[in-house]
Order: structure tokens, then sequence, then C-alpha cells
């Protein structure tokens, strides 16, 4: 289990976080996700076999995109 912190670009109001929060959790082998609004972070502990591009790429599918990892 590792935990992958996302800078998340566009996300503005409670209903972002749980748009991001929702397409975080459906990923395969995504264990928790904790979004920070005022920080524009999501902390995300995956299974060590979990890429980073899943997670970035459903970031993206809900609307937001990923600035750094």
């Amino acid at each position: 289990m590792i935990e992958v912190v996302l800078q998340i670009s566009g996300m503005s109001c409670p209903h972002c976080r749980q748009a991001v929060e929702k397409a975080l959790s459906a990923v395969p082998g995504v264990q928790s996700v904790n979004v920070d609004l005022d920080q524009s972070l999501a902390r995300v502990s995956v299974a060590d076999s979990v890429a980073c591009s899943a997670l970035v790429d459903a970031v993206q599918h809900a609307g937001f995109s990923v600035l750094d990892i």
C-alpha cells in the first residue's frame, strides 16, 4: 500500500470535491481517498500495482486536471 498525493486544478466547491473522490474511488486498487478542497490536493491510498496514470485518467475524466503528483 502506498499513498499518492495529487495536486488538482479546477476544484472550486464541495460538489467538485465529491466528483473527484467518486472518480478516484472507482479506480481498481484504490483503498481510500481524501480530497482537501482548500489545498486542491487528493491523498489516495492505493495498492502497489495501481499506476499513477490510472489516477490521472480518472481525475481528467471527471473534468479536472492533475498539476503534480
